[in-house]
């Protein structure tokens, strides 16, 4: 005979109803664009009135957005391999030597996330390409490796948290050199973190808008900076269709990284 069920067991309609709100909240604009990208109209229009491929063909088409799309690959993949060669530094340095640093150090990694953006943008054009005169190019991938950095520091600092650097003192007492055992003991105790911080740097990178809007020049753009500026002169379902196509890249991107590089598994 079943044991009588618990009160505690039962699921309040109240707790399904607040759920269902979270979710529809959450998804609900992404099924907007999702319907918008295949309607068959000539302007944005949900729920869709026809499904056509024909504005996914006019986004490959056209040149402007291919080209932003390979700029903002190369900040993306740029601005997130800067950031990991100091982030990986800096939080190995935060946690290895936490009692000789001082405890302000770590404050000045979130800084640029305290920050607003927008005021963050503007503070990097002034100092990047008005005042150093760096190329628009240049002043992306350090505006960018800036803007990820807390980031990568951030996850980083979680993996070595749980570290035992007693396994790295042993290496180096036995006679190994600090960087080999650095990069042969510590990277890969935490893998499951750098990747973790790639990603998320990565993703973080690949959508900035209020970042590129300021340091973006004339014949260089971003892919979100250019959804802007096609929005100023169209309203045609280009625009859906390429945010669909952001969309499963970002989607792309995390699972042929947790499919290849075993997120999963080091994380458990």
């Amino acid at each position: 005979m079943a044991a009588p069920r618990s009160p505690l067991d039962r699921t309040h309609p109240g707790l399904i109803a607040a759920t269902a709100v979270v979710y529809l909240f959450l998804l609900g604009p992404l099924v907007i664009v999702f319907g918008a990208a295949f309607s068959n109209t000539t302007f944005l229009a949900f729920p869709p009135q026809g499904l056509s491929l024909r504005w996914f063909e006019n986004a490959f088409a056209n040149s402007a957005f291919r080209a932003s799309f390979v700029t903002s690959m190369q900040v993306a993949f740029g601005g997130t391999g800067l950031a990991l060669l100091l982030g990986v530094p800096a939080a190995y340095a935060m946690s290895r030597y936490r009692v000789q640093l001082p405890k302000a150090l770590s404050v000045m990694f979130v800084l640029p996330i305290l920050i607003p953006e927008i005021v963050a943008g503007f503070s990097m054009l002034r100092f990047l390409q008005v005042s150093l005169g760096l190329p628009v190019v240049a002043a992306l991938l350090l505006g960018h490796a800036l803007l990820v950095l807390p980031y990568t520091v951030r996850v980083i600092g979680a993996s070595l948290a749980a570290f035992d650097f007693s396994a790295e003192e042993a290496a180096i007492s036995l006679g190994s050199p600090p960087l080999k055992t650095f990069v042969t003991i510590v990277l890969p105790n935490i893998r499951s973190g750098v990747i973790a911080a790639f990603v998320l740097a990565f993703i973080t990178s690949l959508n900035d808008v209020s970042i590129s809007v300021f340091l973006t020049g004339p014949g260089v753009s971003t892919l979100p900076i250019q959804i802007l500026s096609y929005v100023e002169q169209f309203f045609d379902p280009t625009v859906a269709s390429v945010s669909v196509l952001l969309m499963v890249l970002t989607v792309a991107v995390m699972a042929a990284v947790e499919r290849t590089l075993g997120l999963t598994t080091f994380t458990k």
